[in-house]
């Protein structure tokens, strides 16, 4: 606790010590006789404790002087604010997409099983990614020959899973080369067609592929410019085959992405990709910003309450006659 004004208390007692002063050193003077000879072998003095209402109205006026100080407890109060990221999921949809997951690895062993497509492993692991951001913003974007937005950025993330259950090799029938180039560069476009203030330095696009680029504009010139406008991507290589891991242009884009910022992962099965995506979902925290605001509680009623009672009390007591002074 503390008080607003504490030199007002310093001239009330002040002023206290003065009337206390002047009730000392002024004398009312009066004539009186009596009849009855002093006592003066059985001295005696009024009882303290005819002073009652006299210490109960001092308490009343310290009282008094407490709440005119004006006192208040400081209270602290954190807002608390979380700012999400803007996030794009770029899927690749070649025709690569519709192989069995882990058939790279069929081939070099010469096993053979029927397992589930790269694509339905992807759309797993992503719909695993957005049910984790829940203060993002989050787009759904999908290329082959040519990229396309199947969603902008939403916070209905309900909305945004549906549409990632109706991705299929129905959609972009016809088209089956890699232009991820392409779909980088839509990607930064939908990021920055619905960039907010506080969208710098907190863009992020992901991008699931299982192929080289083959078409369209080259990946680490895009890079470059994502990198120039605040954005991060991150690449997880799906299923890549060796010799295809092994290939310049491969390298180069893999280079170019940790160059840039992201991290490139390279997803061999299914427990791959949900790893990429939780590794991911760590490194990708948005800011929890805290604001806290002070202000000053006032109390006062803490000490006008007791100086009422206190003062009644008084009162009280000076109406009983044993209290009340006598000549």
């Amino acid at each position: 606790m503390r008080f607003l004004h504490p030199e007002y208390g310093w001239w009330l007692l002040a002023a206290f010590a003065v009337v206390a002063l002047l009730k000392w050193r002024v004398r009312w003077h009066f004539a009186a006789f009596t009849a009855v000879l002093p006592l003066k072998r059985f001295p005696w003095r009024a009882s303290l404790f005819r002073r009652l209402p006299f210490a109960v109205l001092a308490i009343a006026a310290a009282f008094t002087v407490l709440a005119i100080m004006q006192p208040v407890i400081p209270y602290s109060q954190a807002d608390l604010q979380s700012k999400g990221l803007d996030i794009v999921l770029l899927l690749d949809l070649s025709s690569s997409m519709q192989e069995e997951m882990g058939s790279g690895q069929m081939l070099r062993t010469g096993t053979v099983a029927h397992g589930r497509t790269r694509m339905d492993a992807v759309k797993d692991a992503v719909k695993t990614f957005i049910r984790t951001r829940r203060d993002d913003r989050i787009g759904l974007v999908v290329f082959s020959d040519n990229p396309y937005v199947i969603s902008p950025l939403t916070f209905d993330h309900e909305y945004l899973l549906h549409y990632v259950d109706f991705v299929d090799d129905k959609i972009l029938q016809g088209e089956g080369q890699t232009a991820i180039g392409d779909g980088l560069a839509l990607s930064d476009y939908v990021l920055s067609r619905q960039a907010t203030p506080n969208s710098p330095g907190h863009q992020v696009v992901v991008l699931f592929t299982d192929g080289e680029n083959n078409r369209g504009r080259e990946p680490v010139e895009v890079l470059a410019e994502a990198k120039k406008a605040g954005i991060r991507v991150h690449v997880v290589g799906v299923d890549l085959e060796t010799d295809v891991k092994e290939k310049p242009a491969v390298q180069m884009l893999m280079a170019a992405v940790e160059d840039n910022g992201g991290r490139y992962f390279s997803a061999d099965s299914e427990r791959d990709l949900i790893a990429a995506s939780r590794t991911i979902d760590s490194m990708e925290k948005g800011l929890l910003v805290s604001r806290v605001y002070v202000r000053d509680v006032p109390v006062y009623q803490w000490f006008v309450i007791p100086a009422l009672v206190t003062l009644v009390l008084a009162l009280g007591l000076r109406m009983i006659p044993y209290f009340v002074d006598q000549t």
